[in-house]
Parts: structure tokens; C-alpha cells; sequence
């Protein structure tokens, strides 16, 4: 099961994001095999605050693993890094799994 990751950047640390951002973009690149999907995070006005990652590993320990070299995390960008594990609904692994999802919701339901 892929694994989401929400970190929030520390506002303490303005103009840090910047200057790693060569180096972050290397990682990512050396590790898309694993990476289902990820980006920068923005506010209103279009600021990067912090980023968001999907994961494709088997266990906590991959995940950790890989925060630990990734350089936004070893630099100490992040004020916050939440970890979960994430069921995919969409897009669907196989046509007609949500359908089967609803059949199966409403069929509790009742």
C-alpha cells in the first residue's frame, strides 16, 4: 500500500527551499520508480509552504528511509512531516472498482 507524506515548511527558514532545490529535484529524479506522485505545496497567492508525496513502498521503514537522504528532510526545511498510508480509489487499479465500492457501501447501509 503506497504511503502519502504532508510536510509543511518551516516559515522560520525563508529562501531555504530555494537554494536546495537543485539537489531535491536530483533525488527525486534518481528515486521516481517509487515516487506514484509529489509536488510543492502553495498558498494563495502562489508560495511554496511545504510538499506533498505518494510513495510506492512496502513499509514505514522504506518511507523513513528515504525521507532520511531526501534533502528538503536532511536539511531541516520541514516544521511538520505527517506519514500515512494511502488506499488509492482514483484512479482505479481496475475499471469498475469504485462501482463495486459504491454496490458494496450501499449494500451495508441498508
Amino acid at each position: 500500500m503506497p504511503f502519502h507524506i504532508h510536510c509543511h515548511d518551516d516559515p522560520a527558514k525563508p529562501g531555504l527551499r530555494a537554494h536546495l532545490r537543485a539537489i531535491h529535484l536530483e533525488y527525486m529524479i534518481a528515486h521516481k520508480e517509487m515516487i506514484l506522485f509529489g509536488g510543492p505545496l502553495k498558498d494563495a497567492g502562489g508560495t511554496s509552504i511545504g510538499s506533498t508525496l505518494a510513495l510506492n513502498c512496502r513499509t514505514q521503514a522504506e518511507v523513513d528511509a528515504f525521507l532520511a537522504e531526501e534533502p528538503y528532510t536532511r536539511h531541516g526545511l520541514f516544521r511538520s512531516v505527517d506519514i500515512n498510508r494511502l488506499a488509492v480509489m482514483i484512479p482505479e487499479a481496475h475499471p469498475g472498482f469504485l462501482d463495486r465500492e459504491l454496490k458494496r457501501e450501499r449494500g451495508a447501509a441498508s
